[in-house]
């Protein structure tokens, strides 16, 4: 248990972190200003840092293992404040590779494809005020953006218009907007079904700031058709349409919601009925946070974004054997080389590939998983100041592109583009 000297230490760290509304009665301190950077601007896109191979340990300034830096375009090349989510779309004509990149005041939108000339478009303003929080998902080729910004709504952006951008950088403006949520802290979309999930909204909404259900087949038209409550507040989610050893679930939808201090397992396939499959807890809860299956649904990797600063671990993920969805299990546990806090993780392959804030992206190789035996096989460290328990440094990552590029967003210093050393 914390000393009562360090209590006030834990408040200040808690009340920086990334999630607005961690609990009951902890107030939104960004909902009624702060205009990021200069205001309503998009910034010049000027490339900080180009390419530094990873060499004795460093990339330019930053220690690594493993991947090379690419290129950097820190906050003043968006006129932004802070950064916070991020997530990539291939365009399928034309084989370009963007990245949307979440902002303090909107989402700025790169195209990467050539990392030696990476090309700054333009942002999409918030669609209210500035907020610390904003996330973003792509459905098709469009991206969907949730915000913690008051009244936010969810906006709908035409990605296509990209390609049509001759003398960036530009202000865009949404496509559509989804007003019947206010604020969200994320959004997660199953494409195979075509619905986008806005999870963490206001607590005292129809769904207790739980999961709504959005149909977004008609991307300009989205339209809600219920929700599910039942386990409270949910901090963030992943949705599958299920293939793992659960034959029992095979073919539903699954929602897996990371509920503060417990995850929660509801099948949605019929949105006008969801059935809670049940609920599950761990030793030394801080504040459940995010998680991620394996690729063959048979393990959950779990962030928990308070354990090291409550208990003092060291980064710590845990992973749930949910082969029995109706009885999952903690499988192990793996901690970190350092005693900073684990963000947002997301699952290629055998390899898992954590935001760890001050830490930076560190990359865990889960080949054996099965035996319980997780080592970490790469980093790139964005924050080199400390690796302490603090929330600075990155916040998201996205490895999902063929190419093998991997995109992190730093909070204090913006969009690094990284990819593994030759």
């Amino acid at each position: 248990m914390a000393s009562k000297a360090i209590l006030p230490l834990l408040a200040i760290l808690f009340f920086m972190g990334c999630s607005s509304d961690n609990g009951t009665g902890i107030p939104n301190n960004d909902q009624n200003g702060g205009n990021g950077g200069d205001g309503p601007n998009v910034g010049t896109g000027v490339v900080t840092r180009g390419f530094s191979a990873c060499e004795g340990g460093m990339a330019d300034v930053y220690p690594c293992q493993g991947y090379d830096l690419l290129f950097q375009m820190d906050l003043d090349a968006f006129a932004a404040a802070k950064g916070n989510d991020i997530w990539g779309w291939t365009d399928t004509t034309t084989g370009n590779e963007y990245a949307l990149v979440g902002l303090d005041n909107g989402t700025a939108f790169v195209d990467i494809t050539d990392s030696e000339n990476p090309m700054y478009l333009g942002k999409l303003l918030t669609a209210t005020v500035a907020s610390s929080w904003r996330d973003l998902k792509v459905y098709g080729d469009f991206v969907f953006t949730v915000s913690e910004a008051s009244n936010h709504g969810m906006q709908v952006f035409d990605l296509k218009r990209l390609r049509d951008v001759t003398e960036p950088p530009v202000e865009f403006t949404a496509d559509a907007r989804y007003t019947g949520i206010g604020n969200a802290h994320n959004v997660v979309i199953n494409e195979t079904m075509g619905f986008a999930y806005p999870v963490g909204t206001a607590r005292n909404d129809a769904f207790n700031g739980g999961v709504h259900f959005i149909d977004i087949q008609n991307p300009l038209n989205p339209n809600g058709v219920g929700g599910y409550g039942a386990n409270g507040y949910t901090h963030d989610a992943q949705v599958v349409t299920y293939n793992g050893p659960d034959m029992d679930y095979a073919g539903r939808e699954i929602f897996i919601g990371a509920n503060e201090s417990q995850i929660a397992l509801v099948d949605i396939t019929d949105k006008s009925n969801p059935v809670e499959i049940g609920t599950l807890t761990y030793p030394n809860i801080g504040y459940t946070h995010q998680g991620w299956f394996t690729e063959d649904q048979r393990y959950f990797i779990l962030g928990d974004e308070l354990d090291e600063v409550d208990f003092g671990f060291d980064s710590r993920t845990l992973v749930f054997d949910f082969s029995d969805l109706d009885n999952p299990v903690l499988h192990t546990t793996y901690l970190g080389p350092t005693g900073a806090i684990d963000h947002n993780g997301y699952v290629l392959g055998d390899e898992f590939f954590l935001a760890n804030y001050t830490a930076g992206m560190r990359v865990l190789d889960i080949t054996s998983i099965a035996s319980g035996t997780i080592t970490e096989k790469a980093f790139f460290d964005t924050y080199p100041s400390n690796n302490t328990a603090g929330f600075n440094g990155v916040w998201s990552v996205y490895p999902f592109f063929e190419s093998g590029k991997i995109l992190i967003n730093d909070i204090n210093s913006g969009l690094f583009v990284v990819q593994k050393s030759n």
